[in-house]
C-alpha cells in the first residue's frame, strides 16, 4: 500500500507542477501565461488528505482527476507542439494517479485491514 500512496502523491505534486509550468511559461495559451493557470487550483484541494493517507480524500480524489484526463486528452488531439506534449504528460498523470488512488482505496478499506 506505501507504493500506492507514493505514486498517488508524485503523481499529483507532478500534475500541479506541469500545470503551472505549462499555462505560464511553456506554452500558454497567451505569451505571458493566461488565467488558464488557475486549473491548478482544484488539483490543491485533495493534496493534504493525500500526504496524510486519509482514505476519504482517496476515495473522491480520482473523480476530480477525471477533469484533467480528459483536458489532457482533448488538448493533446487538437493542439500541436510542446503543448500537444504536455498534454500527453497530463494524461499520463492523472491515469497514474487516478489507479493509484483507486487501489489504495480499495486495499485500506477496514474490511480488507481485518484479515
Amino acid at each position: 500500500m506505501k507504493i500506492l500512496q507514493t505514486i498517488s502523491i508524485t503523481s499529483l505534486i507532478a500534475l500541479i507542477f506541469l500545470c503551472l509550468v505549462w499555462e505560464l511559461w511553456l506554452a500558454p495559451i497567451r505569451p505571458g501565461g493566461s488565467l488558464l493557470v488557475l486549473k491548478t487550483l482544484p488539483l490543491l484541494l485533495p493534496l493534504m488528505g493525500i500526504l496524510k493517507g486519509r482514505r476519504y480524500t482517496y476515495q473522491w480524489a480520482p473523480m476530480l482527476i477525471l477533469a484533467y484526463f480528459t483536458e489532457g486528452v482533448v488538448r493533446a488531439w487538437s493542439d500541436s507542439g510542446l503543448s500537444a506534449w504536455l498534454a500527453g504528460g497530463e494524461v499520463m498523470l492523472s491515469v497514474a494517479f487516478f489507479f493509484a488512488t483507486i487501489y489504495y482505496a480499495r486495499f485500506s478499506a477496514p474490511s480488507r485491514q481485518a484479515r
